[in-house]
């Protein structure tokens, strides 16, 4: 006895083992999209002037998520934290102090366990030294943050952003992407 299969159950099931495929395909995709943003990099944009002129409003960036996982920040990298007091913000700025560090900014100079920092990122006179005028003591966990344009940053200095923790630090701003005639690597040291 012969059984004849009738070519429109076979054409249903090679639709439907194709569309299986395609959906587990999809959530694999999915899955691996939200392992590389959680724990790896994720876009972000910059809003507002206190990283000039390194950064510019409008940048878009993206921020290496997996560095500090295996080593710790180091003085002059771009680092993104969030603000403690807006939902859903989140700051970037340059590590200027490390833990254990004394941090104070006097006549304009940040001095660093009593030395002066030799930089070249503010180019300006620090004209407020906000809390940082008497020395700031960072902990063993703690990172002091200021942005570029010191004359216009919202930073460390400031009571409401104060020292960031360690586990606080989202990630390291790695390359810019957009505007695409500033695209590249950004330089931290």
């Amino acid at each position: 006895m012969e059984i004849k299969r009738n070519k429109g159950d076979e054409e249903n099931k090679s639709m439907v083992r194709e569309l299986v495929e395609l959906l587990i395909y999809m959530g694999v995709v999915l899955a691996l999209a939200g392992l590389i943003v959680t724990f790896v990099g994720q876009r972000t944009m910059v809003s507002g002037s206190s990283m000039e002129s390194t950064l510019s409003d409008k940048d878009n960036l993206i921020v290496d998520k997996i560095t500090y996982r295996f080593s710790n920040p180091k003085r002059f990298d771009i680092i993104v934290f969030p603000f403690q007091y807006q939902k859903d913000t989140y700051y970037i700025k340059r590590i200027i102090g490390l833990p254990g560090e004394t941090v104070q900014i006097i006549d304009g100079d940040i001095l660093i366990n009593g030395e002066v920092l030799e930089e070249t990122y503010g180019r300006e006179r620090i004209e407020s030294s906000g809390r940082a005028s008497e020395p700031i003591i960072l902990g063993d966990d703690e990172y002091f943050v200021m942005g570029d344009n010191r004359n216009a940053s919202a930073d460390s200095r400031e009571p409401d952003v104060g020292n960031i923790k360690r586990e606080d630090i989202i990630g390291r701003a790695w390359v810019r992407i957009w505007p695409l005639n500033k695209f590249g690597v950004l330089k931290h040291q």
